[in-house]
């Protein structure tokens, strides 16, 4: 045994751990299961529910589990009569204090402390049970109050886990929008000075939201327009969807993470009533193309032109969670964002413009919804730059949970469901598509297409099977440099832009990925002190954990084993694909042929996809 190991007795159990490992880990270790509210695998460590209490021999009184680090041999016992006892007495007083309906919140049958309640045989609030509040008259809005928000805050059923406030606080995110204030039984979660959400830079990532273990936090719930929608016959109701949604939604099912459900769902989806079913991939291989188009642009004015204007790295703009962290605080680095839209957005506007004229159907009795995995994106295709087409270019986005509770009221079993192909003329995709679910799949799939246009060979020839393994991963930041050493002819549809591809000839393309916002402060923190990252030409931020697939809409629990099975899903997606480069896509290129003519980083998609209008290398708004 190692001078680091420590054996323990657990149960009348022997088991040997790593130094400060805790009593709960321990226990996990042996297959021993101690029940807790305030743990979870992705936050510091708390302490706060004490649920998870037990004896260890010689201690007068219980101890968290949780939080106690063994430094010695110890005997400890994870169950009798007094830790039953405790353990409902702290649910009974959870309880008191917890007002609502379980049949009518929106975490019912999958909330922790209903759960435990079940568990722990809770029949009575021996407590006592906390009246129906009285709303309160004050005209100034507070923490919860804002009811059109993607996120939804009901105080009356928090429980004080401080979940929430770690996620929003912690490892992945370092935002510090929520807290506690007061002391004592007046303890509670609040934003700064308790305003709104809409007045403090929340970034709508929902972490909080999929880290809450009851129902005191929730997204803002739009099935009921969607329905409304679909039985509209004089609307025409389009959906598309993103590559993180298929790799999740059977988690809602009761099927083990890790497998992905995307035709069986574009039946479901065609069942509730959407006269089309699109696949967000299709845009995603046209963001690569306009993104990867404007840092060409963008690298040949800064190299060539020594343009001092220019502003590098570029930063992804496709995870909204990122751009709005952005904003708030690190506003004097907006131009080095992308100005290309996000895919959800880039689709919405292809639909009211490209797809209305092709089928002649009147924009205005279009409804474009998106599904996808991320509470961010409500808020996204709300902002008012988001109309380019005349009207609102994604009318609703729903999350992977939303559209999981729209099949059950429709009687649909997803895993049961035949599989069917998604519509034309959006209904081609490549694994560069799918593989924006998972964090560094920005960055691979513009690598795949940059690759094989500058140089004129095949990304394979440097990656096997054009997997770029350095760019993959859930290490919190990841760097790469991808030498040039030669070029090849200028494409086609790119000769409008460069005359040649020699200046880039010797280039050492540096590149970085972050996910998470406490990884993207890093970053950019680095950046401001002109350290490694500022020498980046290209950088991809998610605000979530693993990327799409750890979004604030993806099914409850989440978890890093469970995050990483998503990912092994995308990743075989991508595999399974015949084309697997953006600029390879028929749907993409049949889109720049017919529609936008000239060509990406063009008038007519700089209008339609871009935030901003970009000529010469200005900006104008």
């Amino acid at each position: 045994m190692s001078n680091n190991e420590i054996t323990l007795t657990i149960d009348d159990q022997k088991v040997t751990v790593p130094y400060g490992t805790t009593i709960l880990k321990a226990a996990e270790k042996l297959g021993i299961k101690i029940p807790t509210l305030c743990f979870h695998e992705d936050l510091c460590i708390s302490g706060a529910c004490r649920m998870c209490v037990v004896e260890i021999e010689g201690f007068r009184t219980l101890q968290a589990s949780c939080a106690y680090p063994i430094t010695a041999p110890i005997v400890v016992r994870t169950s009798s009569p007094k830790i039953t006892r405790a353990r409902k007495n702290i649910l009974g007083l959870i309880l008191s204090d917890h007002y609502g309906d379980c049949y009518t919140c929106k975490k019912n049958m999958n909330c922790e402390l209903q759960t435990l309640s079940k568990d722990y045989g809770i029949d009575a609030f021996c407590f006592g049970r906390k009246s129906k509040p009285e709303k309160e008259t004050s005209k100034e809005l507070k923490f919860g109050d804002n009811i059109d928000w993607p996120i939804q805050y009901d105080p009356e059923k928090c429980i004080l886990c401080e979940r929430c406030v770690r996620a929003c606080t912690g490892y992945y995110m370092d935002n510090g929008v929520l807290g506690v204030s007061e002391r004592s039984n007046n303890s509670k979660i609040s934003t700064f000075k308790d305003f709104p959400l809409s007045r403090v830079n929340c970034i709508n990532c929902g972490q909080c939201v999929t880290h809450c273990p009851t129902g005191a936090l929730t997204e803002r719930d739009d099935r009921a327009v969607v329905w409304k929608a679909l039985t509209d016959p004089t609307k025409h109701v389009v959906i598309q969807t993103a590559p993180a949604p298929r790799a999740g939604i059977g988690e809602c099912f009761g099927v083990e993470p890790g497998h992905s459900f995307t035709f069986e769902m574009n039946t479901a989806l065609r069942c509730c009533g959407f006269d089309k079913v699109f696949d967000t991939n299709f845009s995603a291989d046209l963001t690569i193309m306009e993104e990867g188009t404007e840092l060409l642009i963008r690298l040949y004015k800064a190299l060539v032109e020594k343009d001092a204007s220019i502003k590098l790295p570029q930063f992804t703009s496709c995870s909204p969670g990122w751009v709005k962290y952005l904003e708030h605080f690190y506003p004097e680095f907006l131009d080095c964002a992308s100005t290309a839209k996000s895919p959800q957005q880039m689709f919405g506007a292809i639909i009211k413009t490209y797809y209305a004229k092709l089928n002649n159907i009147d924009p205005k009795n279009i409804v474009s919804v998106a599904l996808m995995p991320c509470t961010a994106k409500k808020f996204e295709c709300d902002r008012p730059e988001m109309r380019a087409s005349g009207f609102k270019d994604v009318d609703y986005g729903i999350t992977t949970r939303e559209m999981a509770q729209m099949f059950t009221e429709a009687g649909i079993d997803l895993p049961k469901m035949p599989k069917s192909d998604f519509d034309n003329p959006f209904g081609s995709a490549t694994g560069s598509g799918v593989i924006f679910g998972a964090t560094g799949g920005v960055m691979e799939s513009a690598l795949r297409t940059v690759i094989d246009l500058v140089t004129g060979e095949k990304v394979e020839d440097l990656y096997a099977n054009a997997d770029i393994i350095p760019v993959r991963g859930f290490e919190g930041v990841r760097y790469a440099e991808i030498p040039i050493t030669k070029v090849g002819p200028v494409p086609a549809i790119l000769k409008h832009l460069v005359p040649d591809w020699n200046w880039l000839k010797g280039v050492t393309l540096k590149v970085a990925v972050a996910h998470g916002t406490a990884n993207a402060r890093k970053v950019m923190e680095d950046i401001k002190a002109g350290g490694k990252f500022s020498e980046c030409h290209f950088v991809e931020f998610m605000a979530c954990p693993g990327g799409c697939l750890g979004g604030g809409g993806q099914p409850i629990p989440t978890s890093p084993q469970i995050r990483a099975k998503r990912a092994k899903a995308i990743y075989a997606d991508d595999k399974g694909l015949k084309v697997r480069k953006s600029y390879e896509n028929p749907a993409v290129l049949e889109i720049y042929e017919k529609f936008l003519t000239d060509g990406p980083c063009g008038h007519l998609s700089h209008k339609l996809l871009h935030t901003k209008y970009v000529a010469r290398g200005k900006y104008i708004k």
